[in-house]
């Protein structure tokens, strides 16, 4: 899996449209293999982004868990500890 596309389910506050978003569109970079498509390829790729945009959204509204929302907070805390004894 892409690193830099994060869990955005079960989370207080709610991912934002922006996160879903930067999410498709790292997951898009990650499938074409570029950062950045060329002019003639452009439209394709914004496409493809708000496609998988689009979907992630109805993805993330249908799903359901019995577990308590997370919070964003803790859990980016707890990623940065992570960082800090990886790269110590």
């Amino acid at each position: 899996m892409c690193r830099n596309i994060k869990p955005l389910f079960n989370f207080d506050p709610p991912a934002t449209g922006e996160e879903i978003h930067d999410a498709a569109l790292q997951f898009v970079r990650k499938l074409s293999g570029t950062t950045k498509p060329s002019k003639r390829n452009e439209a394709a790729f914004e496409q493809a982004v708000m496609s998988i945009a689009k979907c992630a959204q109805e993805l993330l509204g249908s799903l359901e868990t019995s577990q308590p929302p997370r919070d964003r907070e803790e859990v980016a805390a707890k990623a940065r500890a992570r960082t800090a004894i990886r790269f110590a």
